[in-house]
C-alpha cells in the first residue's frame, strides 16, 4: 500500500493507535499518487539499474511464473547467493525441481492491489481470470483509469518494457498491457481483517488457483498476530494445492503516501516464513533484498523487500 506525513512526529500519536479500526481510519489520508511517486517513479522506479529494487522484485515474479516452462530463460539457482553488488540475498527453500503444471491455472486473486499492476505482468500470461482487490476506493478508481486507459493513468509502459525484455518472449510491451487489461476482470473491494475478505456472494471464482499479494499484509496489520489472522484470512480464497506470491517490506515500521504516515508491523524472514508455515502452507522459494542506501530516500524506514512463494498443502 503505501506512505505519509514527512515529519514522523507529527503523525505519531494519530496513526499509531493499534487496531484494525485505527488502521483503516488512517488509510483514509493515503494518496496514491504519491505513493506512485515515492515508489514507482526514480529513483526506485528506476529499472535500468539490474541491482535496483523494481529489477528485483520483477525478476521474482517472471522467474516464478517460467518454473516449468519448456525454454525457461533463467532457471532457479539452488544454493544460497549473496550478492553485494545485487543487493539480494536468494535462499531455497524446499523442492527446487521444476514440475509440471507449476504457478498457472484459471483465477488468479491480487489481495491489496493499491494503485499498481506491475506485479501481473508476468501472471497475465498464466490465469484468464484475474481479480484486482482493495480496500480504499481510491486505489479502485487508479486501477480503473489504467484498465481504461484514461487521460491521466499512471504509466506502467517502462514496466511493462522490462517485463517483456527479461520475459525474452519476443512480446512487444503494448501485446503485454492489452493481455493484462483483457484478464482482468472485476475491481473488487476486500477487507483482509474479515474471515470473507471479499465479502459473502463475491463475483469472483471461487476458490482461486493462486493469489498474488504486494505489500498489503504487514502495511494493514497493527500487530504480527494480526497479520497471522490476515494471512489466514486470505488463504481461505485458496484451493488446496494452489499458490501464493507474497512480497513485502522488511522491517519497516512506517512509509508516507502524501498526507498519511502510516504504521507498518515490522517482519523480519523468519516470522514471514513461520506465519506461511502456520497458515498451511509448504514455501517453495524465499528471497530476500537488501535496501541500498541509494533507494533509502525518507519516504519509510524499510530494510528490504522479501518474496516468498508458497503453495497451499493439500489435507490429507
Amino acid at each position: 500500500m503505501s506512505k505519509a506525513d514527512p515529519n514522523p512526529a507529527a503523525g505519531t500519536a494519530r496513526d499509531s493507535d493499534p487496531g484494525p479500526a485505527a488502521v483503516a481510519s488512517a488509510y483514509q489520508r493515503f494518496e496514491p499518487r504519491a505513493y506512485l511517486r515515492n515508489n514507482y517513479a526514480p529513483p526506485r522506479g528506476d529499472l535500468s539499474r539490474p541491482d535496483g529494487v523494481g529489477p528485483w522484485k520483477l525478476r521474482c515474479l517472471a522467474q516464478t511464473f517460467a518454473t516449468g516452462e519448456r525454454g525457461e530463460t533463467e532457471a532457479p539457482r539452488t544454493r544460497s547467493h549473496r550478492g553485494a553488488k545485487r543487493g539480494y540475498v536468494r535462499e531455497p527453500c524446499g523442492n527446487q525441481e521444476a514440475e509440471t503444471g507449476e504457478v498457472s491455472g484459471h483465477s488468479l486473486i491480487d489481495i491489496g492491489s493499491g494503485p499498481t499492476i506491475y506485479q501481473l505482468l508476468s501472471a497475465c500470461a498464466h490465469f484468464e481470470d484475474i481479480t484486482l482487490t482493495d480496500f480504499l476506493e481510491v486505489n479502485r478508481q487508479e486501477l480503473g483509469l489504467w484498465l481504461r486507459e484514461e487521460p491521466g493513468a499512471f504509466d506502467w509502459s517502462t514496466y511493462s518494457r522490462h517485463v517483456c525484455l527479461i520475459e525474452g518472449k519476443g512480446e512487444s510491451w503494448q501485446e503485454k498491457e492489452l493481455q493484462l487489461r483483457a484478464r482482468v476482470k472485476r475491481v473488487l473491494h476486500i477487507d483482509v481483517h474479515q474471515p470473507q475478505p471479499l465479502g459473502a456472494g463475491s463475483p469472483a471464482p471461487l476458490p482461486a488457483d493462486a493469489l498474488v499479494s504486494t505489500f498489503c499484509l504487514e502495511a494493514v496489520s497493527p500487530d504480527l498476530a494480526s497479520f497471522q489472522r490476515a494471512l489466514d484470512h486470505i488463504t481461505t480464497l485458496l484451493r488446496p494445492g494452489g499458490h501464493l506470491l507474497l512480497i513485502g517490506a522488511l522491517e519497516e515500521s512506517w512509509y508516507l503516501a502524501g498526507e498519511a504516515r502510516l504504521v507498518v508491523v515490522p517482519v523480519g524472514k523468519e516470522e514471514v516464513m513461520e506465519a506461511l508455515v502456520r497458515s498451511g502452507y509448504e514455501v517453495r522459494d524465499l528471497r530476500t533484498y537488501v535496501m541500498p542506501a541509494c533507494l533509502q530516500t525518507g519516504v519509510d524506514d524499510v530494510k528490504g523487500i522479501f518474496f516468498a512463494w508458497a503453495q497451499k498443502k493439500v489435507a490429507v
